[in-house]
């Protein structure tokens, strides 16, 4: 065999017999070459001992079979460390095995988890921004999740459990799953519901003879699936799923005016009260979404797309909608959190001038300059990446096109069955500027993400029906099945997506192209191929196993903290990678930077069609409020460029003095510029957190996350937009 001072890790893995590792509880893993000069470069910083060292061991791998066992390879280690006199790195070498197995220890025992709970570590109560720790409900939930985190990774192989553990993968919501079978997202299918009727509890609920009662058993549904699930949900082209139910109103209206007003006026009439109807419905279901908790303690994440009915009565949902957003809540006309508001433009009904919903299209814009939502889908191009339209489930899992056994496209009453993301940066750093010794630790860590996701899917197919009624018995999953049936009928065929997610494009071309590489072509296309293999992976997987596998665009509140922390403690404080304390979402471009809103599109375009599983685009602005033709600039050009696009915009008030725009971040917190307030009584601050909005005056986040808005906050800029 050459030498390995010669051949590179690469090729050395191809040289050598070994292809399985046997490991101590007896699960087979692919064995690769790269870990032992992980390990080795771990031991010691002197590279002529770490090549003799390096060199000594692959001598002895050479005579190993195929199949080896972990211990061989850890016998193998000791002796060449003994044989070269290091008995100093021999008892560095056990100390870490130890520590490494009393960090396992630790991780199983609920007692230990209960402990950083009531210690109020600050990673475990501010784990969610959304999740308030100081109510009972959440603090019972956070009690019962450290105990299911525990156990949770007693179930799942011993490689990804271990692999979670150190931050080289992360298994999603483990406080739910896999101890419980779990889904995560969906859409659900309020359409059937509404239509066929639905129980909950102990009531038999018939199909609504009104909107406002429409509304509200919608958000009843809401609060069952939110409790019967982790992740968030959706409705669906919300307007015209509450057109049929307005109409009734109408027609009541109708009939009340042909009794006693005169002919001339009965047709106003009707419409006035419809009008009026519409509203208080759509404002009940801001403030009973707004003021619901779920078993879990936490208002539920929930999503209303909406924007592409025509008629009159749909017309005037999506006004309502917007409307009321744009009203506040209470008398102090606070921004409401919850639901996310999603509106589509479509090309010949809202984008320009002219078009028949083109009214509805301004009246957007002027909600997202005051309210930062809606959202937007761009029509086309979620088709071109998706292959059929429909709203998120929840911020930005996107289901694919699917059609049932009858050849109907179906997007409402499917669902998501969990995620695991890729700690990309820490590969790109184990690498040591080796772009080859890059791809095959991706290739050994999608293995594990994959072994992982099939855990999640066998995991949730243990599920009963009569586990989650209200998915899998009265319609929230769209078939209702009975009791006996198998909830894997709902999964199976592509109809229900598991994702493999994936953190820090950013850091990873900085490892090998440097900080400023968003202009370098070879480097931009260098992070596309990394988005490319894996979904060519999740294709290969769904043609393996029925189920489609899809990559997503991780919104990675907690984990931009936790895998740059995990990883300072491996690697240090490197510039511009983990010495700014988190990691980039997905494949965002560097919030520290200050880029055009066309600049940052064009660069982030390319991504989406390879992570369709998920993904979704931001661009950064001030107050907006006097200039909403800024962001319409920005919705027009987008709309032929990207797919999904939120705005994240200076909407902070403070009521003590009347400044309105951006708080100012400071170590304790964000306060008003103008007066120094920070108080949460008599501030509005709102600002982005993943794919919601959230509060941080009166639910801190982790530090990372925090880290990154500050950065975001400060960097800021209009651009060419100054001239719109």
């Amino acid at each position: 065999m050459e030498s390995v001072t010669t051949l590179p890790l690469a090729q050395l893995q191809n040289k050598l017999n070994i292809k399985t590792v046997l490991k101590a509880d007896g699960e087979k893993v692919p064995f690769y070459a790269y870990k032992i000069s992980l390990v080795v470069s771990f031991l010691t910083t002197d590279a002529d001992l770490r090549q003799e060292i390096t060199e000594h061991i692959f001598q002895k791998l050479a005579a190993l079979p195929q199949v080896v066992k972990s211990s061989t390879i850890r016998q193998i280690f000791q002796t060449v460390l003994l044989n070269l006199h290091q008995e100093d790195l021999v008892q560095k070498y056990n100390n870490y095995r130890k520590q490494d197995e009393a960090q396992w220890q630790q991780a199983i025992d609920p007692q230990f988890k209960l402990k950083q709970l009531f210690n109020h570590n600050d990673a475990v109560v501010h784990e969610n921004a959304n999740k308030d720790s100081n109510i009972f409900s959440t603090r019972r939930d956070l009690t019962a999740g450290m105990v299911g985190k525990s156990l949770g990774l007693t179930q799942m192989p011993q490689t990804v459990a271990k692999a979670h553990l150190r931050g080289d993968i992360h298994f999603h919501d483990l406080d739910y799953s896999p101890l419980t079978a779990m889904t995560n997202c969906c859409l659900i299918d309020f359409k059937g519901m509404l239509a066929k009727g639905f129980k909950i509890g102990n009531a038999e609920v018939e199909p609504p003879k009104s909107i406002q009662t429409a509304t509200a058993q919608m958000s009843q549904i809401i609060a069952n699936v939110a409790s019967s699930q982790y992740g968030g949900c959706s409705a669906d082209r919300t307007d015209e799923l509450l057109a049929p139910y307005a109409q009734i109103n109408y027609q009541k209206h109708l009939a009340d005016a042909q009794k006693w007003v005169v002919p001339a006026k009965q047709e106003e009439f009707a419409r006035a009260k419809t009008k009026k109807d519409i509203y208080d419905a759509m404002q009940a279901l801001e403030y009973e979404v707004n003021t619901l908790f779920s078993s879990n303690g936490q208002t539920p994440f929930t999503t209303v797309g909406f924007g592409l009915g025509t008629s009159w009565i749909e017309r005037e949902i999506q006004k309502a909608i917007l409307q009321v957003r744009i009203n506040g809540l209470g008398k102090q006309h606070r921004t409401a959190i919850f639901p996310k508001l999603i509106f589509t433009l479509k090309r010949g009904l809202n984008l320009k001038p002219g078009d028949p919903n083109y009214d509805i299209k301004q009246l957007a814009v002027e909600c997202a300059t005051k309210r930062m939502y809606p959202d937007i889908l761009m029509y086309d191009k979620i088709i071109e990446l998706t292959g059929s339209f429909k709203a998120p489930m929840g911020c930005r899992s996107f289901l694919q096109g699917w059609k049932d056994e009858n050849g109907n496209e179906v997007n409402s009453g499917r669902m998501n069955l969990g995620v695991v993301t890729i700690n990309l940066p820490r590969i790109a750093l184990e690498a040591q500027g080796d772009q080859e010794v890059f791809w095959q630790i991706l290739e050994d860590r999608t293995l594990l993400a994959k072994k992982a996701l099939l855990f999640r899917i066998k995991r949730c197919k243990q599920a009963k029906p009569q586990n989650a009624p209200i998915l899998y018995q009265n319609g929230a999953f769209g078939k209702r099945l009975k009791k006996d049936e198998a909830v894997d009928e709902l999964f199976k065929n592509g109809r229900a997506t598991v994702s493999l997610g994936y953190i820090g494009l950013y850091e990873v071309a900085t490892a090998f192209y440097g900080p400023k590489w968003e202009h370098n072509q070879t480097a931009h296309d260098f992070t596309v191929e990394i988005v490319k293999y894996l979904h060519d992976k999740c294709v290969l997987w769904e043609k393996e196993f029925g189920y489609h596998f899809s990559v997503y665009s991780t919104p990675a509140e907690s984990l931009t903290d936790t895998f740059c922390e995990a990883d300072i403690a491996k690697f240090g404080r490197i510039p511009d990678i983990t010495a700014k304390e988190y990691y980039t979402n997905s494949f965002h471009y560097d919030v520290r930077k200050n880029p055009t809103p066309f600049e940052k599109l064009a660069f982030e375009e390319d991504y989406p069609q390879y992570a369709s599983g998920g993904f979704i685009h931001y661009c950064e602005y001030p107050n907006l409020k006097q200039n909403p033709a800024a962001l319409e600039a920005v919705w027009d050009w987008a709309y032929d460029h990207v797919g999904y696009l939120g705005t994240n915009a200076s909407i902070d008030h403070c009521y003590k003095c009347g400044f309105d725009g951006e708080f100012k971040p400071t170590a304790k917190g964000f306060e008003c510029p103008q007066c120094g307030n920070r108080d949460p009584k008599t501030c509005d601050v709102v600002k982005r957190t993943c794919g919601y909005l959230g509060n941080p005056m009166i639910r801190p986040m982790v530090h990372g996350r925090h880290q990154e808005i500050v950065s975001r906050v400060k960097n800021m800029k209009l651009g060419a937009l100054n001239n719109g």
